[in-house]
């Protein structure tokens, strides 16, 4: 089997491409090497045995020339997190993938499945239980709400405050940032496409992905890389609202099995899969993880600042993708270990995350409570 792994230098599609040349597949990675998250140009870990392109996945030639000869796409590339560049975010992730649908339908290229990197992020808020409406679909809070202070997720229909449960992929989408519409967008123009064309089509939505190879250039993405980043230069990890939100977070390399999985049954065809561990944790219990883990124990700073559009709770309900034989396999205390072990090794780690919140405020990203 031959593959194209877009976004194949970085977090994801490196241990995919890892992965599927120990499983005997050709890989071809295509990647333009985005200066915000490969700041040093390519990276130590790009896969010995694969064919590397640098480009970009908005320049069609490019595109064309690293379909040719490919049985299956793995669509990782997208620009990611809470950077303000919103016509960057439509470019890169809608029009890229709009436009790699319509290279491989046009050109009549042989390509069998295609499976796009979709995220939590389209859902507008974790699914709840309710104790007078039962399983309900919280509304993303409203900024009013945020900027008072209360950070409640409540039932839709009666107000109350809602217990938080995995979230099914039958939740309603919603898309309450940039990145979040775009990801709605790619999954729907897949799975639409998949439809259209017949070509076999998966729509993967991944928890919070970490692990070796998470950008420390990066200050926007990954809250396990963020918090290890600021604690090695002694300054406190930030938490937004108060800290007790939850995460799903999943280790990368069972995110990359689960893109192995789905290209090689056909029991996920068609859909959107969550990809996850099926567990939560708030996001101050990982700050605290990794600050044990590393032996430097500063508290976490809350300054009473929010991000509009971030949901509170979200845990994946990975039954689907148990059913087609998907198990995570890396427990988080084990995640964090073997990430901390691979950041050690990068040399001079410095901190982003402080001249990049800055910028957030200027941008209206991240406001203060009143």
């Amino acid at each position: 089997m031959r593959a194209l792994v877009t976004g194949g230098a970085g977090l994801i599609g490196s241990h995919i491409a890892d992965l599927l040349l120990r499983e005997g597949w050709s890989v071809r990675a295509l990647d333009n090497l985005e200066p915000q998250t490969h700041r040093e140009g390519a990276p130590a870990w790009l896969a010995n045995g694969a064919e590397f392109v640098r480009g970009d996945i908005r320049d069609r030639d490019v595109v064309a020339a690293a379909l040719r000869d490919v049985d299956v796409v793995f669509h990782e590339a997208a620009y990611g997190g809470y950077m303000p560049e919103i016509s960057k975010y439509v470019h890169v992730n809608s029009f890229g993938t709009a436009q790699l649908l319509e290279i491989i339908r046009d050109e009549n290229l042989p390509v069998r499945k295609v499976i796009v990197a979709s995220s939590q992020a389209v859902y507008s808020e974790g699914a709840g239980v309710c104790s007078e409406h039962g399983l309900v679909f919280p509304h993303v809070r409203p900024v009013e709400q945020l900027a008072r202070g209360d950070y409640s997720v409540r039932c839709p229909h009666c107000n109350k405050i809602v217990e938080s449960v995995p979230t099914p992929e039958g939740a309603p989408l919603g898309g309450e940032t940039v990145y979040a519409l775009t990801k709605v967008d790619q999954e729907k123009l897949v799975l639409m496409w998949g439809k259209q064309t017949g070509v076999p089509t998966v729509a993967l939505r991944y928890s919070c992905t970490y692990g070796p190879r998470q950008s420390i250039f990066n200050p926007y993405t990954g809250v396990v890389a963020i918090f290890a980043t600021r604690l090695l230069n002694s300054l406190p990890p930030v938490l937004y609202e108060d800290g007790e939100q939850t995460r799903d977070l999943c280790f990368v390399e069972d995110v990359a099995r689960a893109n192995l999985l789905a290209a090689t049954t056909d029991v996920l065809d068609g859909q959107a899969v969550n990809v996850g561990s099926g567990h939560a944790t708030s996001v101050r219990m990982i700050a605290r993880m990794v600050a044990d883990a590393l032996g430097i124990r500063i508290e976490p700073a809350v300054r009473g600042e929010y991000r509009p559009g971030e949901m509170r709770h979200l845990t994946s309900d990975i039954t689907l993708a148990g059913a087609a034989g998907y198990e995570p396999t890396v427990g988080l205390a084990e995640g964090i270990g073997k990430y901390l072990e691979w950041i050690q090794t990068q040399g001079d780690v410095r901190d982003y995350f402080a001249a990049a919140e800055q910028m957030l405020r200027s941008k209206s990203i991240v406001h203060a409570v009143r």
